[in-house]
């Protein structure tokens, strides 16, 4: 099972990204799905998180200008992010709890992460 993450880059401060995350290989189904962030010398922390039933989380920093949303067909997650800080500057990680093949539980599995930087 790998998890692809794609969509970062540099933006002004007020602009926007859509971050993208699939997940491929031998899965079964997947559970929940989130986006955390790592900014430098800062541990990692939640930004957003989905579940299976569409029920969303935030992290207080972006609610309002974030937007987790997931294509199950796709077993993709997407974050749509608005009206970005320099603050939001982070490297992002997407996360999916997935039960793989022959496997009867579900596993978290982590994407290698996209740098989003936002200048001011």
């Amino acid at each position: 099972v790998q998890l692809q993450a794609s969509g970062g880059g540099l933006v002004q401060a007020g602009g926007s990204l859509r971050l993208s995350c699939a997940a491929s290989g031998s899965i079964i189904s997947i559970n929940d799905m989130g986006w955390y962030r790592q900014a430098p010398g800062k541990q990692r922390e939640l930004v957003a998180v989905i579940t299976v039933g569409d029920s969303t989380n935030y992290a207080d920093s972006v609610k309002g200008r974030f937007t987790i949303s997931r294509d199950n067909a796709k077993n993709t997650v997407y974050l749509q992010m608005n009206t970005l800080k320099p603050e939001d500057t982070a490297v992002y990680y997407c996360n999916a709890q997935i039960r793989r093949w022959q496997v009867r539980v579900y596993q978290g599995y982590w994407g290698q992460g996209t740098q989003v930087t936002v200048s001011s």
